[in-house]
C-alpha cells in the first residue's frame, strides 16, 4: 500500500522528510495551485529524494496535483476576514477570483470557499465584481479552493501552468499526476497526449473525481486513467455533505469491482493540523476506507502546513496497517 504525504513548509526540510519516510512514507505530492515545479526541482533534488534513500525508500512516487480546471481564489496581500453577515467584493476591486465564476454567477448564487468552511450568497454584479453576503465566515487565505454551488464552468482540461509543469516533470522524476476535476475520457485523453509528447508515456494518471460531472462519466473515466483519486474535498463541496460517505463508498466499489486501484483523500487526519493526537472518528475512517480496498492514501494540510506532519504519517500508516492485517 502506498502512503503519501503533501510538500510544503512543515515537511521542508531533509531532517522532516526523512523521519516521515521511516514512519512509512513512500510518496510525496506537489500541489501546483500553491507553487510550480520549477519552484521545487532544488529543493527535491536536495532534500527529498536524498531523505528517501537514507530512509530505504529508493524509488518514492512524485505526484503533481495539476491546477487544471480547479477554481481558487487569486492572490491575497493578507488573509482576509469574512464577517458572517458581513458583504464582501468578489473580483474588481475586491478579492480576486477567476473571471469565469464572475461571468456565470448569478443573484442567489452561493459560492464556498476553502472547501466550504466558507460560503458566501451572490447578491449583485457590478462592473466586473459579485457582491455577497456572507453566510459562514471565517479568515480566507490566499489559493484556497472556490466552487461556484450549482452551476458548471466551461475551463480548459489544461491551463497554460500545467503545460509548462508538465515541461519539467521529467526532469524532477514525477512518476505521477493527479488531475483534477475530470470531467469524462477526454479531459484524460488530453493529458495522456501531453505526456506522450513529452516522452511520459511511464506517468501514470490519477483522475480526480471532486464533481457530479466526473461522478456522471465514471465508466468512462475508470476505461482511460490509470489510477482513481477520490477527493473528499471539493466532492463534498458538490452535494450536501451527509451524501459524501455513501458516495464515497459506491466509488469505492466500482473501483474495486473494476479492478482500478484508488487513492483516497481529504481531511484523514486534519485534526493533526493543530493537535499530536488524532480524534477516534479520523482513525476510523482510515481504517475503513482501507477496508473499502483503497490502494494509496494522501495526507495534504497534515504535513504541508500542519504542526505534526510526522506523527500525523506515523498515524496514517499503522493505522492502516493494522487493517490490512489478517
Amino acid at each position: 500500500m502506498e502512503f503519501y504525504g503533501t510538500f510544503g513548509t512543515a515537511c521542508r526540510s531533509g531532517a522532516v522528510l526523512g523521519e516521515m519516510f521511516r514512519a512509512g512514507m513512500t510518496g510525496l505530492r506537489i500541489n501546483l495551485s500553491h507553487t510550480g515545479l520549477a519552484a521545487c526541482a532544488e529543493g527535491l533534488e536536495r532534500d527529498c529524494f536524498p531523505a528517501a534513500r537514507a530512509a530505504g525508500v529508493e524509488r518514492p512516487h512524485l505526484i503533481v496535483d495539476l491546477r487544471g480546471p480547479e477554481l481558487r481564489v487569486g492572490a491575497l496581500s493578507a488573509p482576509a476576514e469574512l464577517a458572517e453577515g458581513g458583504m464582501v467584493r468578489l473580483g474588481q476591486g475586491g478579492i480576486p477570483i477567476p473571471e469565469p465564476v464572475i461571468c456565470a454567477a448569478r443573484p442567489g448564487d452561493r459560492i464556498a470557499l476553502d472547501d466550504s468552511a466558507l460560503l458566501l450568497e451572490v447578491c449583485s454584479a457590478e462592473r466586473g465584481s459579485l457582491i455577497c453576503r456572507v453566510l459562514r465566515g471565517g479568515m480566507l487565505q490566499s489559493r484556497k479552493s472556490l466552487a461556484l454551488l450549482g452551476r458548471e464552468i466551461d475551463t480548459p482540461t489544461l491551463t497554460g501552468e500545467d503545460l509548462a509543469d508538465l515541461d519539467l516533470a521529467g526532469a524532477c522524476g514525477v512518476t505521477h499526476i493527479l488531475q483534477p476535476f475530470v470531467r469524462g475520457r477526454e479531459d484524460v485523453e488530453n493529458l495522456r497526449s501531453a505526456l506522450d509528447r513529452r516522452g511520459l508515456e511511464h506517468v501514470q494518471i490519477m483522475a480526480k473525481i471532486e464533481n457530479q460531472r466526473g461522478l456522471d462519466h465514471l465508466d468512462e473515466i475508470l476505461d482511460s486513467a490509470d489510477q482513481i483519486c477520490i477527493a473528499r474535498g471539493d466532492l463534498g463541496n458538490s452535494m450536501p455533505l451527509w451524501q459524501l460517505p455513501a458516495v464515497q463508498k459506491e466509488l469505492s466499489r466500482r473501483c474495486v469491482e473494476r479492478g482500478k486501484p484508488f487513492c483516497l483523500v481529504t481531511q484523514l487526519l486534519w485534526s493533526m493540523e493543530q493537535r499530536p493526537v488524532p480524534t477516534r472518528a479520523e482513525v476510523a475512517d482510515i481504517y475503513n476506507g482501507v477496508l473499502d480496498g483503497a490502494s494509496s492514501l494522501m495526507l495534504t494540510g497534515e504535513t504541508a502546513v500542519g504542526k505534526y506532519p510526522v506523527q500525523a504519517m506515523d498515524y496514517l500508516v499503522k493505522t492502516a496497517r493494522t487493517a490490512l492485517e489478517p
